[in-house]
Parts: structure tokens; C-alpha cells; sequence
């Protein structure tokens, strides 16, 4: 299994709602088994940066990049990347 995950930080504070928005769009592909998009509850001091975060789960590498080939994975990243001033990802596997 890999777990998706990708952190962003908004351009402004006010545009945290929009990018929440358009990625939850990317839920609507159908490659992952579990997909998830939530605000940061900035709790930690030191990671107040981050706005929204991104969880998703594939079966293997295979799905993970039909996921991004998707074409809705594209309109969403034209969409969301005016929007956002930081994006950090990362693909784990986990057994």
C-alpha cells in the first residue's frame, strides 16, 4: 500500500477555504481506497504554516500514478497551485 500524502499553505489566509474546495474534487478519481482533505488545526506552533492536508491511500504504485495521469488530477492542479504558496508530498509504503 502507499499513503499519499501532501501538505499546502495558502497565499493568503482567506484562499485556505478554495484550495480545501478544489481538492476535495480530487476524491472524485477513482484510484485510491481512501482519500481525505481537512484543514490543519495548527495546534503545533511550529507548523503553522500548514492550511490543508491531503491523506490518500493506493493499492500500489500502479494506481497511485493512473491517480495522477487522471485528467481531473490536472484541472484541479491549475486550479489549486495559483492559490497556494507551499506544497510538500510524500509517498510512503507501508505494508
Amino acid at each position: 500500500m502507499i499513503r499519499h500524502i501532501v501538505f499546502f499553505s495558502a497565499t493568503h489566509p482567506d484562499e485556505a477555504a478554495a484550495i480545501e474546495t478544489g481538492l476535495r474534487r480530487l476524491g472524485n478519481i477513482p484510484h485510491s481506497t481512501l482519500f481525505e482533505v481537512a484543514r490543519n488545526l495548527k495546534v503545533d506552533p511550529l507548523c503553522d504554516a500548514i492550511d490543508v492536508v491531503v491523506y490518500a491511500e493506493f493499492e500500489d504504485e500502479a494506481a497511485l500514478a493512473a491517480y495522477k495521469a487522471h485528467p481531473l488530477y490536472g484541472e484541479t492542479t491549475r486550479q489549486v497551485r495559483p492559490l497556494r504558496e507551499l506544497r510538500f508530498s510524500a509517498d510512503v509504503r507501508v505494508s
